[in-house]
């Protein structure tokens, strides 16, 4: 099968190379997808679990990317809940290989039904990003009606979808990012926007929770804005600032079969919108991962039409 390698941390995804490897054999509990669209986080290059194993051992060349969405092809042996031939869409584990390649051996609990009227490449946008959202809000912000909150890069992928589950769950969101971001973040359901290079970030007030993705200076003034007994949340590591006020937690995402079902719901019925900037075949994947210029939103590589 065709799928894209990394063997060298420094080189990041610059060192991305498309070659032939076999196809993967399904463990036990496992399930052979054939991959539709898959997602990929650039910050993957820096997780030790790409280039190491859970015994410390080199994993490398390593198959990169999480989020996929495709069919089943294989259950390996003890597999129950899905079956060959179902539409799925997923999270892979962080230490295994990865959706940018044709097919994928994966856990099938880490995976959820696609409905038929959700196309792959959508589907592929969503679980990084909408579980980060949704367990960053919800699981550990504890977000209820009525509360503010302060989304810094809310025109980004994980972004988009905190801004869009914040507000439907009835919470003011005040969106943070570049200038250039100001009207995409409103477009995504933000009340009002503040740029961070040129508006200063302290007029904003006191807060209920804070989603923090850029972590550094902003997240230490950030921190100084929560109320008591608010929250910051951080993707990006440990949190060096702590909240005087209220509680600061650091996470990282989990796969959730019931959380994918509530987000692919949404999609659905119209709640919830992607932010897809580049869709890109498999072929031109290596390229495709080394944009020349900023990108706009989630990049997908088509693998199978």
């Amino acid at each position: 099968m065709k799928a894209i390698v990394v063997t060298d941390q420094a080189a990041g995804t610059a060192g991305m190379t498309l070659v032939e490897r076999p196809e993967p054999q399904p463990a036990i509990n496992d399930v052979v997808v054939r991959i539709h669209a898959s997602g990929f986080v650039p910050t993957e290059m820096e997780w030790p679990s790409t280039w190491i194993d859970r015994a410390g051992r080199d994993r490398t060349p390593a198959i990169p990317g999480h989020e996929l969405a495709g069919v089943v092809t294989a259950l390996g042996y003890g597999t129950t809940g899905l079956s060959v031939g179902q539409r799925v869409f997923g999270l892979a584990d962080w230490h295994r290989d990865g959706t940018l390649a044709e097919y994928v051996a994966i856990e099938a609990r880490n995976l959820a039904p696609l409905p038929g009227d959700v196309d792959f490449t959508a589907a592929a946008s969503l679980p990084i990003s909408g579980l980060t959202a949704w367990q960053g809000l919800f699981q550990h912000g504890r977000l209820e009606a009525g509360q503010t909150v302060l989304a810094h890069g809310a025109a980004g992928a994980v972004g988009t979808m905190v801004t869009q589950l914040a507000r439907e769950a009835g919470a003011y969101v005040i969106g943070t990012g570049r200038a250039a971001d100001r009207q995409k973040a409103l477009d995504f359901g933000a009340h009002e926007f503040v740029d961070l290079e040129n508006d200063a970030l302290e007029d904003v007030g006191s807060v209920d929770l804070v989603f923090d993705v850029i972590g550094g200076d902003i997240q230490k003034r950030s921190a100084a804005l929560i109320k008591t007994g608010g929250t910051l949340v951080s993707v990006v590591g440990p949190v060096e600032a702590k909240a005087v006020a209220g509680l600061a937690v650091d996470f990282v995402v989990e796969t959730d079969r019931a959380e994918l079902g509530e987000i692919v719901r949404r999609v659905r019925d119209g709640r919830l919108r992607t932010n897809i900037d580049n869709v890109s075949p498999l072929d031109d994947a290596v390229a495709a991962l080394n944009p020349t210029e900023r990108r706009k939103g989630k990049t997908i590589i088509r693998v199978h039409p």
